[in-house]
């Protein structure tokens, strides 16, 4: 029967006779009808083939014509033929069964009834239990022979097209994604097994089958398995699956070249036609080696909830994410602040689709002291986090008067006015590149760091503003990191290009450095830098290998990596702290305090204003990176124009 299928498949294939529409009902109808008459005439030559003592109230002609009448009455009750055939499943089985044990309870019936009018039956009792039984039989496998064919064309036809899939996962989720990604037309994966990490339970050899398919049992890295059914994608549906077992397998199928998917809970589907939708590729950000952030939510909600919140670059990747989290807790207000027009009317789009009212946009400079006094005497916050800054270490490096002007001379007029309205709590969202600072923007930022604390030690007779400085390393994801820039070369068909095959840096997904960002404000008593556990540092090239192959391909060979050479002002590698610093713990274990060396905060104070000065004036740019190394004795400059004032 298969070669059968094969042979006319082919030729379907060859005379490009496919697809097929759906068959009418009527055609369906008529089908059931010669089935019916089939096991009619069946049943009658298999008992006059036994005896001969046919009741003889009606002829045979009669008899089995009520027969007929009677079953296709009933089909049009259960309408068994309105089914699409080739998508037969048990509700058109048990539709089936009604249909004939209906017909044969009235036959069954009239022949008493006939009994006590007449004083004889019309039918055999053996006769119309054959006849039933007969009448199923045909109807079922009619519906089951078409179903196979179709679906055996279908394989044949797509098969060369589709991607040979295993799924890992042999729970209720993994069977439900498997029964749909079978019955999606266009199909996108051939299925060809389930997967278990584990010792297989059958010691004897059979395989166990879930929808007629192996399930594969591995100890080992799956790929050893995989490589040999020649399977070209893996879906991971396994949600016990330890997060670094999961780091594991995916790192062992991209380093064979085969794809890695994920696929959410069946339960979490909004659309649940459509189903190829839902299988989606790792994001690098799946794969840090990180344990889930667990946050103090009730002390977050009271220092957030019913209160004013003010959030200064609120449309950039941080502050948005900001925006949202802070968002969750409810606050009276939010306030929200950006001189990019477009993007923060498109995140007050965003807010308004989730329902958020209470969002008020601004369109303003930080650096304007008289607007941010405005804004701040009309709305009164309460919390204000300030996450505005100039962050691109080439463009900084050529314009350091306008990176004090924002990073210093704008947070300082955000923070100074932040205490004269009476905030609560003021965080600055810093950078690890103030540690030790190699380039003008990480100097910028440790200025306005130490003006923080500055200030912070100044208020401390008022006991109105508790200012607060958080400080992590790279986010996965935001505007300008190496994440997107390195997602686009790789859909340009590339080359990927990095400043140095010895590269590190440290990584944060946007969501994990907020909430970090939201813990150090509420815990925070004021005068702290926080730092953030970031985990392992990640050599840049490995990560530009590990993306090329999420994308499907083969490093070096689909797409290149070519070094362009260090950036002016930029490290080898970040650091959290500076040599001199000590970390004291919290009471989150993914949170600690810097402990930063003395500054003589008086000298350092006028040395501020005065580079301040200077950078509003636009003065020479080797006279204020100048200055900053001297309010910032450890700002040494790399492979910059720089690095003569270090001599």
């Amino acid at each position: 029967m298969k070669k059968i299928v094969d042979s006319f498949s082919q030729l379907m294939i060859n005379k490009k006779m496919f697809p097929f529409g759906y068959t009418p009902r009527w055609v369906i109808f008529f089908i059931d009808v010669v089935l019916l008459i089939a096991a009619n005439v069946l049943t009658y030559s298999l008992l006059k083939s036994l005896t001969s003592n046919f009741y003889d109230v009606l002829s045979p002609m009669e008899r089995y014509s009520i027969v007929v009448v009677v079953n296709i009455f009933c089909f049009y009750i259960y309408k068994t033929y309105s089914g699409i055939i080739r998508h037969s499943s048990m509700l058109d089985a048990i539709k089936l069964v009604l249909s004939t044990g209906t017909s044969f309870l009235i036959i069954t019936i009239l022949n008493i009834t006939s009994l006590f009018v007449v004083g004889e039956k019309i039918f055999l009792f053996p006769g119309l239990i054959l006849n039933a039984i007969l009448t199923f039989t045909f109807l079922f496998l009619f519906r089951i022979t078409t179903k196979y064919v179709f679906e055996t064309l279908m394989d044949n036809i797509q098969t060369k097209d589709l991607i040979p899939t295993v799924i890992l996962g042999t729970d209720a989720n993994a069977i439900a994604i498997a029964n749909s990604l079978q019955a999606e037309s266009p199909a996108r994966f051939k299925m060809v097994g389930f997967m278990e990490i584990a010792q297989p339970l059958n010691r004897f050899g059979v395989t166990k089958r879930i929808l007629g398919l192996p399930i594969l049992y591995t100890t080992k890295k799956p790929c050893t398995i995989l490589k040999v059914l020649n399977v070209k994608a893996i879906i991971i549906a396994d949600k016990n699956l330890a997060h670094e077992k999961k780091i594991e397998i995916i790192d062992d199928c991209l380093q064979n070249n085969i794809k890695v998917y994920r696929v959410q809970l069946i339960s979490d589907w909004g659309n649940k036609s459509e189903i190829s939708k839902k299988i989606q590729s790792f994001e690098i950000e799946d794969l840090l080696n990180r344990k889930p952030i667990l946050l103090d939510n009730k002390l977050i909600s009271n220092k957030i909830t019913n209160n004013t919140i003010l959030i200064t670059g609120a449309a950039g990747s941080i502050g948005s994410e900001i925006v949202r989290q802070v968002a969750n807790y409810h606050p009276n207000k939010i306030i929200l602040i950006d001189q990019a027009e477009t993007p923060l009317h498109s995140l007050r789009l965003e807010l308004e689709k989730n329902g958020e009212t209470n969002v008020v946009s601004i369109v303003a400079d930080i650096r304007n002291k008289k607007v941010m006094d405005t804004i701040f005497a009309n709305y009164q916050p309460e919390f204000v986090f300030h996450a505005a800054a100039y962050k691109h270490v080439p463009l900084m490096e050529e314009n350091p008067s306008q990176a004090i002007e924002t990073n210093v001379i704008g947070t300082k007029n955000v923070a100074d006015t932040a205490l004269k309205y009476g905030v609560k709590n003021f965080v600055m969202i810093s950078t690890d590149k103030a540690v030790n600072p190699s380039n003008v923007m990480g100097a910028s930022k440790r200025i306005a760091e130490i003006y923080i604390q500055n200030l912070h030690q100044k208020s401390q007779d008022q006991q109105k503003t508790k200012f607060i400085i958080t400080r992590f390393g790279n986010v996965l994801g935001s505007n300008g990191s190496v994440v997107p820039l390195f997602k686009q070369q790789i859909e340009n068909g590339g080359p990927v290009t990095l400043t140095h095959a010895e590269i590190i840096r440290y990584f944060m997904t946007i969501s994990e450095a907020c909430q970090l960002v939201l813990e150090a404000g509420a815990i925070g008593n004021g005068g702290e830098i926080y730092i953030f556990d970031m985990g392992e540092p990640v050599k840049i090239i490995d990560l530009a290998k590990k993306m090329i192959q999420l994308g499907g391909y083969v490093p070096y060979k689909d797409i290149d990596i070519k070094e362009i050479g260090l950036r002016p002002g930029e490290k080898l590698y970040e650091e959290l702290l500076n040599d001199k610093s000590k970390t004291l713990p919290t009471h989150h274990e993914k949170i600690m305090v810097a402990t930063e060396c003395d500054y003589d905060f008086s000298h350092t104070d006028t040395l501020i204003k005065e580079v301040m000065k200077k950078a509003k004036n636009n003065e020479n740019n080797m006279e204020i990176v100048s200055l900053m190394k001297q309010i910032v004795p450890e700002f040494k400059s790399l492979n910059s124009n720089y690095e003569v004032l270090d001599n």
